[in-house]
């Protein structure tokens, strides 16, 4: 894959824009290197690991229970870890106002654990008292735009902090849609001053679903807001006509063309802490981690060049 310009050139590890957010960007606390998701039974090998990853992520959802297992064995692992938390049943996108309980039991994970990042999804999930197990797309109307901004807001102000929006993968579009899904979401920031979760596979799966370039997609990203990557792997599957349909499983090693894509991204827009995702079918220890490996081995890379080109530019 050719290298292509983006539309910012950003320094090494720099936090995001915090936009008009109120809230002070935490991202400084993580380092611009690659984390894993945390599983419980990687927890031996994880604190054994002689060469530690940069940082862990788990899902709030999986830690809103007051205690047992999971707490004590979130307890120990952010003893030697920096933390990200990310939601995935908020229903951001939703129309009826966020769930009070839900929100309540959100912050007091982030009070608890104190985590460097925190993210959500541009999605739904949550119909009146329906609970779909699903991350649901949204129709980008000035409407949703109105309902999503409003649920950020809401969400910031109850766990005083800046969240970051992970942009969707998706399998069907909306004709009633008046905005692209970039533009919807570079308002989303401006009105609210929320900082972005990068999914670069979900943007090729989107793109390939849809059939568009990820990479037109990737040139009209607002990259600057940008406070952590998630990269995962995805199933291959074909639609009624015979045409692939990308699955954002994240039961598979991450695929050659969406780290073709991170790469550029890397490339042009200085290391990012970066997420390896893998949440079902979990591979031994070794093998995820060396998914991480091959992140950071990009985002060295990219450090390295940044460092040179200031380098260069001090000796001109």
């Amino acid at each position: 894959m050719t290298p292509t310009s983006l539309n910012h050139g950003a320094s090494a590890a720099r936090p995001p824009a915090a936009g008009t957010s109120r809230f002070a960007a935490h991202t400084a606390r993580i380092p611009a290197s690659a984390g894993v998701g945390f599983k419980h039974t990687h927890l031996d090998a994880i604190l054994a690991d002689p060469d530690p990853v940069g940082f862990v992520e788990v899902h709030a959802e999986n830690y809103m229970g007051d205690g047992g297992f999971p707490h004590r064995a979130l307890e120990r692992i952010r003893q030697d870890f920096p933390l990200s938390l990310h939601g995935v049943c908020m229903s951001i996108g939703g129309p009826q106002p966020l769930s009070e309980d839900h929100l309540a039991r959100f912050k007091t994970l982030v009070d608890r654990y104190e985590p460097a990042l925190v993210s959500e999804h541009l999605a739904w999930s949550t119909h009146d008292e329906v609970f779909m197990n699903d991350l649901l797309p949204l129709p980008y109307t000035e409407e949703t735009l109105n309902h999503v901004c409003s649920h950020i807001d809401c969400m910031q102000d109850v766990i005083g902090r800046q969240m970051l929006l992970e942009n969707p993968s998706t399998y069907v579009v909306f004709e009633n849609s008046t905005l692209n899904e970039t533009d919807f979401i570079r308002e989303i920031v401006r009105r609210t001053g929320c900082g972005l979760l990068l999914d670069v596979n979900n943007v090729f799966v989107s793109a390939t679903n849809h059939g568009y370039s990820p990479m037109s997609y990737l040139m009209d990203y607002p990259m600057e807001h940008v406070g952590e990557i998630h990269l995962a792997g995805h199933a291959v599957q074909e639609d009624d006509e015979g045409e692939p349909l990308l699955i954002d499983s994240h039961d598979a090693p991450v695929a050659d063309a969406v780290w073709d894509l991170y790469s550029i991204v890397i490339r042009q827009s200085g290391p990012i802490p970066t997420l390896v995702e893998w949440d079902s079918d979990l591979p031994d220890w070794p093998i995820l981690r060396a998914e991480a490996a091959a992140a950071d081995r990009i985002l060295d890379e990219a450090a390295h060049s940044f460092l040179m080109g200031k380098s260069h530019a001090v000796g001109a």
